[in-house]
């Protein structure tokens, strides 16, 4: 087998297929959540504080040692931002899957007395 051949058939896999749609999905949706991290929820939660301390961007936030503590407040809301939307990402997943039905539970073994009476019926089949 060739190896352009085997690249197509490893390329045609399902699971190969399925990880690049993931991946672009993935990007794309981690530019909405950077959107709506940077450009909705941090300015809405802190335009107040950034006004009081007249500031426009919440990355100009340092100390006087000049220590951008703004930049980190911002990875960390962003973080929780990211992390809720997954988790409600996967909740809604989880919810629209079917509930499986549990598997029955496996008949139960024959009594003792059932043995017994098994072991009856053989002994009388084999008779002569």
């Amino acid at each position: 087998m060739g190896m352009v051949s085997e690249f197509k058939e490893f390329i045609a896999k399902g699971n190969v297929m399925d990880l690049a749609v993931g991946v672009i999905i993935g990007a794309a949706f981690g530019k909405i959540v950077t959107s709506l991290v940077e450009d909705v929820i941090t300015p809405a939660l802190l335009t107040p504080a950034l006004k009081a301390a007249q500031l426009e961007n919440i990355e100009q936030l340092k100390t006087d040692g000049g220590i951008l503590y703004g930049k980190f407040i911002a990875a960390v809301i962003g973080f929780v931002v990211i992390a809720f939307v997954i988790f409600l990402l996967v909740k809604g997943v989880n919810s629209m899957r079917k509930k499986e039905a549990p598997a029955p539970a496996a008949p139960a073994g024959p009594t003792n007395e059932e043995k017994l009476l098994m072991e009856i019926r053989d002994a009388l089949k084999n008779r002569p």
